[in-house]
């Protein structure tokens, strides 16, 4: 199997300006650069830039594919607009880890899939960029995510207490799905801690409150702001947007551990995640057992209805199998011991089995220099 590896970077906040596509041009003269991504996939070579460094310098979301199982993810934040301290308490290992560059934090996420079900990398970081805003607003669930990779991967002690519960893990969002999909976290682990996740209703943007929120901000503030947008500042509505729901959803989180006594360990949930697994081998043997026996139920209804039809022509039946037997052609042997089979399973539907054998055991009296008419009746069971 050939190498294949895929590269993918998008800007989200502020599109490249020309003197920066000249350098991500002069890394590479076959890539696809737009003002607010850069793409390109390696059937041999490699990447000469440097993921890393590209995210603290160009762009706010990366994405990695390799066809021998390598996944990486990545996403880039103002400093300003997040509690760095906070998203870091999720990030347990090498599978997910935070760093700061200047005004930026980083997000990295990272795994290796064995025996990789190959998927199609076009679109996948597409799917990944919502998680951005999620995260912006507050939304943690995919940090706890990333903290449940760690564990996975086994980079969490067994005595580790989880982090804080985000609430609803058990309903992800569709970025968050695919965030899980893309780096193989294992939907037991995920259904194990979302257990303990509280069912919170979801926020909608109400214009009231909204509206109530702006009116009462500071009137230098709003002077400020204005300039701002007329400044083009890319992550103003971002930043305005992260300030409501933080400010308008305080308090509204609640319903998960707030200490560690009452959290699970990492060795706590994986231990649920084997029981769970075994539960569900266990349902599912139950299911194929309940299945089995009604396709069994089924064709043997099956089967009767079609000897009780038989019944009717049971001598013609015989006839016929004198018949084929006459041809003495080894494809109409075939077809006369089928036929002897269902007159035999006609007998014992009827309880009169000893007929059959009768007439069977003439059969075979006449047919005695006929062996390999013999050889196919035996083979039957016959």
């Amino acid at each position: 199997m050939s190498e294949y590896q895929y590269y993918e970077f998008q800007a989200v906040d502020r599109p490249l300006d020309d003197r920066q596509m000249r350098e991500l041009r002069a890394v590479s003269s076959r890539a696809v650069i737009t003002p607010t991504s850069f793409t390109n996939e390696y059937n041999w070579g490699d990447f000469k830039g440097s993921p890393d460094k590209w995210m603290e310098k160009y762009f706010d979301a990366f994405l990695y594919l390799a066809n021998w199982g390598t996944r990486r993810f990545m996403l880039r934040f103002p400093k300003r607009l997040l509690d760095a301290k906070a998203l870091a308490a999720f990030c347990a290992g090498d599978s997910a880890s935070l760093r700061t560059r200047g005004d930026y934090v980083i997000l990295s996420f990272e795994t290796e899939i064995e025996d990789d079900d190959w998927v199609e990398p076009e679109g996948s970081l597409a799917s990944l960029i919502p998680l951005r805003s999620e995260i912006l607003r507050g939304d943690l669930r995919c940090l706890y995510l990333a903290w449940l990779l760690c564990v996975q991967n086994g980079e969490v002690d067994d005595d580790e207490p989880e982090p804080c519960i985000p609430p609803n893990l058990h309903k992800l969002s569709a970025s968050e799905s695919s965030f899980a999909d893309f780096l193989g976290i294992d939907s037991n682990l995920i259904e194990v801690a979302a257990r303990a996740s509280s069912k919170a209703t979801e926020d909608t943007v109400n214009h009231k409150k909204l509206e109530s929120w702006v009116y009462e901000l500071p009137e230098d503030e709003k002077d400020t702001l204005l300039l701002r947008l007329l400044d083009d500042d890319p992550q103003l509505g971002t930043e305005l947007r992260t300030r409501f729901a933080k400010q308008t959803q305080a308090g509204k989180r609640s319903g998960h551990p707030s200490n560690s006594e009452n959290r699970r360990t990492a060795g706590e949930l994986l231990l649920a995640v084997e029981e769970l697994a075994e539960e569900k081998k266990h349902r599912a043997a139950e299911r194929a057992a309940a299945e089995k026996k009604r396709l069994e139920k089924e064709k043997a209804a099956a089967r009767a209805k079609y000897l009780d039809n038989l019944a009717q022509k049971a001598d013609k039946v015989w006839r016929k199998v004198h018949d084929l037997i006459s041809t003495k052609q080894p494809a109409k042997y075939d077809e006369a011991v089928k036929l002897l089979v269902d007159l035999r399973d006609l007998a014992a539907h009827q309880g009169d089995i000893q007929s059959f054998q009768l007439r069977h055991r003439e059969l075979c009296e006449k047919n005695a220099k006929k062996p390999s008419l013999l050889r196919r009746m035996e083979k039957s069971g016959l």
